[in-house]
Parts: C-alpha cells; structure tokens; sequence
C-alpha cells in the first residue's frame, strides 16, 4: 500500500544497527518516544499513549527498570528497551538492522528469542537483517540471501541450510549437521 509519512511510521517500526544517543534518558523517557507517529512533537500523552507504553515494557520485561538511565545499562538490556519502544509505535512491522552485532551470544540468543516470540504473539511482520546463519536459521521462518544487493535464494531455513547452498551465497567451503539437542541444521566452515 501507498502510505504517507506519518502512517508509514505509524505502520512500520524500524532499528538502525548503530543505535542514537539515548543521553539522560530513563528507560520510560525512551519507550515514549514509540509514542511519537501518534501524537507528533508536541502532543501531549494520552492515557492510550502511556498504556501502551508500559505493555512494551512488560512485553521486553524492562518495566523494572524504567526510571534508570539508558546509558548505564548493559548491552542486552539496552537492546530490549529499544525493542520496547518500537513495540510502543504498536506497528504492524518491524525493521531491525542487526539487532544482535554488539552483543555477546548469551544475549544474542535472548534478545533473537524474545523478537521471535513477539512476532508470534503480537502477529507482527518482523525483517531482521543478521549475518550469522546459524541465528538466522534457528530463529527466523524464512531467509533470503544477498549478495551486492542481488537475491541469491530465498526459502525455509530447512531449504537452505545445506551445503551446496550455503557454499553458492559464502563462497567457502561449509557443511551442515544436525544440533545435537533438536536436530535442526547448523553449519560450519572446513
């Protein structure tokens, strides 16, 4: 559909990989700003705005820490409250540009789990842009691959994760097994 500006960010959330300054802001302040397509600049919050507000918080389990400064958190909590936000726009998609670079594999997989569980929960269309294919794999339903912005091969991660596939889009040698605990496909590099 042709949407406008402001229903364009009303309709689509989006998470640039190198996050904004978030200086001096309470994690509350931030989530807020979710707020903005609906009410613009200068609106005042309506008692809506402030319910949906604190939904994202719950839904990112970042409540607990609203009042304390972005800044002085760590990287996974910062990453959930960013996700808050985009929940608090309540769009129907989400655009994340590698929400996990910065992270370590601990909150990797916490905060791919908790976008996953969103998007099932929530019935949002989410694109994750992730370069790691055994995450992407593992948590998305559908992949698409790229290279020089030319779609390579798109289908299920079962589709995929084979090696004559994965050796078309990396262009290295690379196998596939099944993880030792539920079987799905992962790969590696020999």
């Amino acid at each position: 559909p042709a949407w406008k500006n402001r229903e364009f960010a009303r309709q689509v959330a989006y998470l640039p990989q190198q996050l904004p300054a978030a200086d001096g802001l309470t994690v509350r302040e931030l989530v807020r700003f979710g707020r903005y397509p609906w009410h613009g600049a200068l609106g005042r919050m309506s008692e809506e705005d402030h319910a949906q507000v604190e939904q994202a918080m719950a839904l990112t389990h970042t409540g607990a820490y609203a009042e304390r400064l972005v800044d002085n958190l760590s990287g996974g909590e910062r990453q959930r409250v960013w996700l808050a936000m985009l929940l608090a726009q309540n769009s129907r998609y989400l655009l994340l540009d590698e929400p996990t670079s910065a992270l370590d594999i601990a909150h990797q997989v916490e905060v791919l789990g908790l976008i996953r569980e969103l998007s099932h929960k929530l019935d949002l269309g989410v694109v994750v842009v992730l370069h790691e294919i055994n995450m992407a794999a593992r948590y998305c339903d559908h992949l698409v691959a790229l290279h020089s912005g030319r779609l390579l091969i798109q289908g299920p991660p079962a589709e995929l994760m084979n090696s004559a596939v994965l050796e078309s889009i990396y262009g290295i040698r690379m196998g596939v097994m099944p993880h030792p605990h539920d079987g799905s496909a992962i790969s590696f590099h020999y």
